[in-house]
């Protein structure tokens, strides 16, 4: 079986998540393969951000828009150099994760996509469907399911 070439991964900037970022970056070291890091994000509404605004001032930007998703890349793509990843790339997207993460795969086209479990064997998983679940069916690559929680 041939080693993997571009690996993406997804981080929301949990702890859960970034256990799947260093197991992806592992994977990525052992096969000198290029890992792409990606987040989705959501844009807030006014509404959303009001509170945020008035109480944070000229900070409030560290909460909004995609600003958390790129703090959570950042943190990400240090983890993945500490854990061995030479070659890490990072993306934010807005847009549902699911989605996200497969436009990634197939925008970099990746043949490797690492989730985490996280959400997998929990009630509104099983109800409502999970990202790794959801993950698993949609990818049309192989799909790397981490044990973080």
């Amino acid at each position: 079986m041939p080693a993997y070439r571009t690996i993406v991964v997804g981080t929301d900037g949990s702890s859960t998540s970034f256990a799947a970022v260093e197991r992806a970056a592992g994977v990525a070291a052992d096969s000198d393969a290029t890992l792409v890091v990606v987040s989705a994000y959501t844009p807030a509404s006014r509404e959303d951000t009001a509170a945020a605004e008035d109480a944070l001032k000229g900070e409030a930007h560290l909460v909004t828009g995609w600003t958390p998703a790129e703090e959570a890349l950042r943190e990400a793509a240090d983890r993945a150099a500490r854990a061995g990843a030479r070659k890490v790339t990072t993306h934010a997207e807005d847009g549902a994760p699911v989605d996200v993460l497969r436009k990634a795969v197939r925008d970099h086209h990746a043949d490797l996509l690492v989730v985490g479990n996280r959400g997998l064997n929990t009630f509104s998983g099983r109800l409502l469907g999970s990202v790794p679940a959801d993950a698993t069916r949609r990818a049309g690559v192989d799909v790397l399911v981490v044990h973080t929680t």
